[in-house]
């Protein structure tokens, strides 16, 4: 049986105020934004070369972070084409005021990364596989 091929993933967010979510993710990360208020639920897309980010209008509850609510984790990982992509992001995202929360360097798991933090206190991973090898230990 062929196996289908996925070919991307978009992660969704979830915010009290979307427009605050998305003004940030514009200004300071640099995605374009696409807005989606005529539908049932309120949302804006986020674009910014291959990576597409819903950002959902919560209803109710309390908005939390990975970090918040479990103690550990991600709520993103962006990764650039190349290795020298997480430099160039990070130098962009600095000379846009975003709040780095680790600088670029080498990960016990064998990636370059920095982290940044969104508006919402949300962990952002940007980092590339070093050595050209796939977390599942295939070759890129």
């Amino acid at each position: 049986m062929t196996r289908a091929r996925i070919g991307y993933v978009v992660p969704v967010l979830m915010s009290a105020d979307i427009e605050r979510t998305a003004g940030y993710y514009s200004s300071v990360l640099g995605f374009q934004v696409v807005e989606h208020h005529e539908d049932a639920e309120r949302f804006v897309a986020l674009y910014r070369d291959n990576v597409e980010i819903l950002v959902v209008q919560a209803r109710r509850g309390e908005v939390e972070t990975n970090s918040s609510r479990f103690g550990a984790g991600y709520d993103a990982y962006i990764g650039p084409d190349d290795l020298e992509g997480v430099d160039l992001l990070h130098a962009e995202f600095v000379e846009r005021g975003a709040r780095i929360l680790v600088g670029p360097r080498r990960t016990p798991y064998g990636s370059y990364e920095f982290v940044v933090q969104d508006i919402d206190g949300r962990r952002i991973g940007v980092g590339r596989i070093l050595n050209g090898v796939a977390p599942q230990g295939r070759a890129r």
